[in-house]
C-alpha cells in the first residue's frame, strides 16, 4: 500500500522498508507458484535494487500500520484537511527534493 501511494517519491530513490512481516523480507528471492505471493512479487519488483527490507519485531514497531490507517476526520487536530492550510503547502519543494534524490524521510520527519 505504502509503495503504491508513495511511488512518486520512491521511484529511482534508494530507500528502506521497515516491516513486522518476516515473509516480506524474503519475498523478492522466493520461488513460488502461489498466485498471492506472485502478485506481491510483481508489485514490488520495480523497486528491486533500490529497496532494502528490514524486519522489525511488532512489539518494537509501534507505528507499523501507520500509513494504512484511516485518516483523521476534518477536525482542528488535523490541519492537513483544512483547505486554507492545504493551499499553503509548498508542493514545489517536494518536486525539487525528488529531482535532487533527497530521501522522503529526510524532509518528512
Amino acid at each position: 500500500w505504502a509503495l503504491e501511494k508513495l511511488h512518486y517519491y520512491l521511484e529511482g530513490a534508494v530507500f528502506e522498508v521497515y516491516t513486522d512481516c518476516t515473509a516480506l523480507k524474503s519475498l523478492l528471492n522466493m520461488k513460488t507458484t502461489n498466485r498471492h505471493m506472485l502478485r506481491w512479487q510483481i508489485a514490488i519488483q520495480e523497486y528491486r535494487g533500490n529497496m532494502t527490507i528490514i524486519y522489525k519485531e511488532g512489539k518494537s514497531h509501534t507505528n507499523a500500520d501507520g500509513l494504512s490507517r484511516w485518516p483523521l476526520d476534518n477536525v482542528k487536530s488535523n490541519p492537513a484537511y483544512d483547505p486554507e492550510v492545504s493551499a499553503k503547502i509548498p508542493f514545489h519543494f517536494m518536486e525539487r527534493d525528488r529531482k535532487k534524490n533527497i530521501r522522503f524521510s529526510e524532509w518528512a520527519l
